[in-house]
């Protein structure tokens, strides 16, 4: 599948063509729906396509022995790991405000749902694409759940081998098509030694029906731009406002000024790709005709002499005889007298 479109209230968008690019507020908007809205509003300026943030029922998603667990890191928002995710936690009408936000800005709006649950609520929601987080890479059932429900359907390969995103991807294709494929290491930050974008290459050969992107937790704006180069079509990066900020995202997050700048370079990244086609770009022409090289008479040259190698040389500018046909031109005949280090044209020889 060499692309395929997906669609929100005002908006269509054809996944496979130009780059799309994902900004993931999934951790960083800080529990507050106006700081998540703040970071919306400067996504739009920045010129992503799409807001993302992640879904979860803390009940189903949780062993009890796991929400009771003394949650003593320094990004914790409440004394335990169940609280605090459940202070992290947006609700339901949350969710719909933040989709009617993306609206109003233009923006695609989609979530990684966590468990069943969430994923039948984003269902619900009616999100264009769903995305799957690495870490429910393996979880089949999961992965079969979702693909029942027909949506285009992003999955992130961090914490997996070839083998469980060979298996994930099978699982999902039994009902949906429509698979964009991210290269992802999921550590923060991700060693720039461990990103491995040649792994897109890999699943080039191995997906040829599916788009390939990446999902990057590394740090800086580079990375992004390479995969690009290397046939990425979807592009994920975190987004905060405040490195500083509580919680791990925030510091291998993207600023405002790095998002701009990440937005930036991979469209010009994009552009510079062109076709696979090699010739001679128009711009070129103005430096052909100073810089390149023409047949140029070595001495004067006479009406009807017989032209010999001895005779000519290459020299600037290029608006003659290109230097390229030198050989061609040795046993041509002078139409007419050419002066010694003169440009050899069309016109001086037959």
């Amino acid at each position: 599948m060499s692309s395929f479109e997906i669609k929100t209230n005002n908006k269509t968008y054809t996944i496979g063509n130009d780059v799309f690019i994902i900004a993931e507020i999934g951790s960083t908007h800080r529990a507050s729906l106006e700081h998540a809205k703040l970071l919306m509003k400067l996504a739009k300026k920045a010129n992503v396509d799409c807001i993302k943030f992640q879904k979860r029922d803390i009940e189903t998603l949780l062993t009890r022995q796991e929400k009771e667990r003394k949650y003593e890191s320094k990004n914790a928002m409440a004394p335990t790991y169940g609280e605090h995710r459940k202070v992290m936690e947006f609700t339901k009408d949350d969710f719909k405000e933040l989709q009617k936000e993306a609206d109003n800005l233009g923006l695609f709006f989609t979530a990684s749902g966590w468990d069943k649950k969430s994923i039948d609520f984003l269902d619900e929601l009616n999100v264009p694409f769903i995305k799957v987080a690495s870490a429910d890479l393996t979880n089949l059932p999961l992965l079969e759940h979702i693909a029942k429900k027909r949506k285009p359907i992003f999955i992130s390969t961090g914490m997996a081998n070839i083998d469980d995103v060979i298996k994930a991807y099978n699982i999902i294709k039994k009902y949906e098509k429509r698979i964009v494929i991210l290269q992802c290491t999921s550590s923060y930050p991700a060693p720039f030694s461990e990103i491995n974008l040649n792994v897109l290459k890999q699943y080039h050969d191995l997906f040829p029906d599916a788009i390939l992107g990446y999902s990057g937790h590394e740090l800086g704006i580079t990375v992004p731009c390479v995969a690009v180069g290397l046939g990425a079509k979807v592009i994920e990066k975190h987004f905060t406002i405040d490195k500083n900020a509580i919680g791990s995202d925030h510091k291998t997050a993207l600023d405002s000024s790095e998002l701009n700048e990440l937005v930036k370079n991979i469209k010009i990244t994009e552009k510079t790709l062109g076709n696979f086609k090699k010739e001679i770009q128009s711009s070129e022409y103005p430096c052909i005709k100073k810089l390149c090289k023409s047949i140029t008479s070595k001495i004067k040259i006479k009406k009807g002499d017989i032209i010999t190698k001895d005779m000519i040389t290459t020299k600037s500018p290029g608006n003659g005889i290109s230097a390229k046909l030198f050989y061609r031109i040795i046993g041509k005949i002078a139409k007419r007298d050419i002066e010694e280090d003169i440009t050899i044209t069309e016109d001086d020889i037959q």
